[in-house]
């Protein structure tokens, strides 16, 4: 479980995020706003990659400022652009590295890449170099060498962004399998309808917080309002 603790933080005079309380208990959580309202600011937060200027941000009790390497061995992140996740020559490698702190014998490592890879169906590509991968496969192992980690909570700031229509899908059934609590950034609407909970970022708050259709409802007559505001500015 996180626990968000009336965050605030600023980049330069820009407030990306004001005074933010949450308890993010449930199994599914998506986080939708427009871009430049601090959904990404906050969903770096969830795993102490920033750590915020005022208040705490607890992960299974760890607090991310005190304690941030060990709050991230909770917490995976999935970035948009898989490219640039992945670190190593080949397919294997990218997902053996996650296992390097635990200090495990050779053949133990190689088992347990080897299970993942072929729970991905990415085990015909083991010893294939990482960026000769399709877009959805690279996607795909950049979860592996994620999940191998064996994380409790998994953070995807809008993993399905460069992929068509058939990766997202793969993708998307992917997560909702999964053991792990899901928090997922994404703009695309249609993907989170069953999800638990669903919040909506805008200008540094949570401006609804609640079921899939409500928010996405919320978020469509915000967007709208803004639209109609910029066309009378506009015609002004």
């Amino acid at each position: 479980m996180i626990s968000v603790q009336n965050i605030s933080h600023s980049f330069g005079s820009w407030v990306a995020l004001r005074n933010i309380s949450l308890e993010l208990t449930e199994k599914r959580i998506a986080i939708i706003g427009a871009n430049g309202g601090g959904k990404s600011t906050l969903a770096r937060m969830l795993n102490g990659l920033l750590v915020p200027d005022q208040g705490h941000v607890l992960v299974n009790g760890i607090n991310t400022k005190l304690k941030p390497i060990e709050a991230r061995r909770h917490v995976g992140f999935i970035f948009s652009d898989a490219d640039s996740q992945i670190i190593m020559p080949t397919v294997q490698e990218d997902v053996a590295l996650g296992l390097r702190w635990k200090k495990l014998k050779k053949e133990v490592v190689h088992a347990e890449v080897l299970q993942i890879l072929k729970r991905f169906n990415l085990h015909k590509h083991a010893d294939h170099p990482a960026h000769s991968l399709s877009g959805g496969q690279k996607q795909m192992l950049a979860l592996a060498s994620v999940l191998v980690t064996d994380p409790k909570i998994l953070i995807c700031d809008e993993p399905t962004t460069l992929l068509d229509f058939h990766n997202v899908n793969v993708f998307v059934k992917t997560i909702r399998n999964l053991e792990q609590q899901v928090i997922l950034l994404t703009h695309q609407l249609e993907i989170i309808e069953d999800f638990d909970r669903v919040l909506v970022v805008d200008q540094g708050q949570i401006y609804f917080d609640g079921a899939p259709a409500e928010a996405v409802k919320q978020y469509k007559t915000l967007v709208e309002s803004r639209l109609a505001d910029f066309e009378q500015e506009s015609a002004a």
